[in-house]
């Protein structure tokens, strides 16, 4: 009896994924929406697509009826677009033309965390670890495995063995190299998971694995080292690129619990008990983790979102929409606040004391070089007309009287006082070449000139390491610290003026310095037409932000 319960049981399912199949593929929708591709489907050795997850772990909703799709969520992310980042691709062919020599050694290294299933998959076989040409090659047999990025295989079977450790980081994960289906081992946060249809349908033995809530899983990409060139071409050392897990440790949070985990506040969990998988029978369960992978690259999802068919991206318009809507909270509610702390005046001289607090986990802003946050100050009288401002936002991302913006061979400083709307205080990095030269090609960056990024609470900036310790003038100032950064403000005004001072703190992904540098590769016609997506894209800052007072 219960054998023939269990073929009755694998024929449903047979028959939804059918159905599955059919809901997969590409829908018409109205003009300028776009429904994306059908998810990865495949089976390797190792891994398995995104498509066969979905089957079951789709259609999830919490005890209030709220979506908690783990597909819906998760396919609109930078991390399931890992491989098909315009951006990332376009940076592999730019550092591949200034470092041919170095091909094979920048295709391995990004490879292993933006096309980590082909990596490991052509590591076992003793393929060509390449890119472009490459994985990226529809004819390539593991391109679906590449373009599939960070996928469900690949994190859920990431052991505990190196987690939070330097010989984890930069991609160095470990997963089981000996194991077969339908005996190897894939991991879950829950206790007594269901066994028999993940065997049947996908080939894994689930067990709990309690390094799924463990911030080391993370670090293992999003600590990253990069080895750079000196002016010969010679390897001479490597470089933090980013960092936000080392940052991470060096904070209060480290120290606080499951909340103030890297899954903690990018994964929230859902409200209620949530049965994980349908329709398998599985256990509601408390503490499900939805998969929303929330960043802060708003650029980037708007980039994707207006051109889904050229970039042959699975998700839709909808979901890009819900991931951005989700990118923008997270940014507003969760990540900085600013105010004013003191105004006064005396005749023509308005002085202004700001604060701005970081409430991240890791400095803000954090991960690849090129993000900004800056504060935009300005004093209006009554009828509204600009007396003084600092930091206007031009059209695009340009920021007024930033150097950077103007020359990317130089950059704003960080400052403790501004007395003129030519100088902006800009919360950045700005990379040095083994020259002390500014640039741009990560395997040119050899140290920091400039890293005043907020620190996150219980930074201690003079016993931070080097990896992540301050540069720059920020490194002096008695203001900048753990607890936040004071900027004062220094205008000379009319006696008779009164009105608003507003000061809002604006955040960028990618600094036009960044994206302009690429400019040198446009005779590349993937680099050529990335350049034109990124005209063509909203490229406005968001607002994290803002206060008022009035001008006594």
């Amino acid at each position: 009896m219960k054998n023939r319960q269990t073929g009755l049981f694998l024929k449903l399912a047979t028959g939804l994924i059918v159905l599955a199949a059919l809901c997969l593929s590409p829908r018409a929708g109205k003009a300028g929406e776009f429904s994306g591709q059908p998810l990865a489907r495949f089976s390797t050795p190792w891994f398995t697509g995104s498509a066969n997850c979905a089957i079951c772990h789709d259609l999830l909703v919490d005890e209030k009826g709220n979506s908690v799709s783990i597909k819906s969520h998760w396919r609109s992310t930078m991390m399931a677009n890992a491989a098909n980042d315009p951006l990332w691709q376009t940076k592999v062919i730019s550092e591949i033309r200034r470092n041919p020599a170095l091909k094979k050694l920048i295709e391995k290294k990004c490879a292993a965390c933006h096309m980590p299933m082909a990596e490991l998959e052509a590591e076992r076989s003793g393929g060509a670890i390449a890119i472009k040409p490459g994985f990226a090659d529809p004819d390539n047999k593991l391109h679906k495995a590449a373009m599939d990025g960070v996928s469900c295989s690949l994190c859920h079977q990431i052991k505990a063995d190196n987690l939070g450790r330097p010989a984890s980081f930069s991609g160095q994960y470990v997963i089981d190299r000996k194991g077969a289906k339908p005996q190897r081992k894939i991991y879950g946060p829950h206790s007594n998971p269901s066994q028999q249809i993940m065997r049947s349908s996908v080939g894994y033995t689930v067990v709990q694995g309690k390094q799924m809530t463990d911030s080391g899983l993370c670090a293992t990409c999003h600590t990253l080292y990069t080895p750079f060139v000196d002016a010969q071409g010679k390897v001479a050392g490597t470089f933090p690129e980013q960092t936000p897990y080392l940052e991470w440790q060096a904070s209060v949070y480290s120290r606080q619990g499951a909340e103030s985990t890297c899954q903690g506040c990018h994964m929230p969990m859902a409200q209620g008990r949530v049965q994980v998988a349908v329709p398998s029978g599985a256990p509601a369960r408390a503490n499900f983790a939805q998969h929303h992978f929330v960043g802060g690259n708003i650029t980037m999802l708007r980039l994707m979102r207006r051109n889904i068919p050229a970039l042959k991206l699975t998700a839709s318009s909808a979901d890009f929409k819900a991931t951005m809507k989700r990118t923008i909270k997270q940014l507003q509610d969760k990540t900085a606040r600013i105010k004013i702390i003191k105004i006064r005046r005396r005749g023509a001289r308005l002085n202004v004391r700001v604060e701005v607090i970081n409430l991240a986990g890791h400095k803000f802003p954090t991960g690849i070089p090129g993000r900004r946050a800056w504060i935009h100050f300005s004093v209006r009288d009554q009828t509204g007309n600009i007396l003084f401002e600092s930091g206007r936002p031009l059209k695009g991302d340009l920021i007024a009287g930033n150097d950077n913006d103007e020359n990317i061979n130089t950059y704003e400083p960080h400052y403790k006082v501004i007395t003129s709307p030519q100088q902006v205080q800009i919360y950045e990095t700005i990379m040095a070449n083994s020259d002390g030269r500014v640039t741009y090609t990560l395997l040119r960056a050899a140290s920091f000139l400039k890293d005043n990024r907020l620190l996150p609470q219980g930074f201690n900036k003079e016993k931070a390491a080097a990896d992540i310790k301050v540069y720059g003038r920020a490194a002096a100032d008695k203001n900048f610290t753990g607890q936040g950064d004071i900027v004062t403000y220094k205008v000379k005004l009319k006696k008779s003026s009164t009105g608003i001072i507003q000061a809002e703190l604006l955040y960028s992904p990618v600094s036009p310095a960044f994206v302009m540098d690429l400019k040198k590769d446009a005779a590349d016609p993937e680099v050529k037409q990335f350049l034109k997506y990124w005209r063509e894209t909203d490229r406005s800052p968001v607002q994290v932000a803002v206060t008022e007072g009035k001008m006594p």
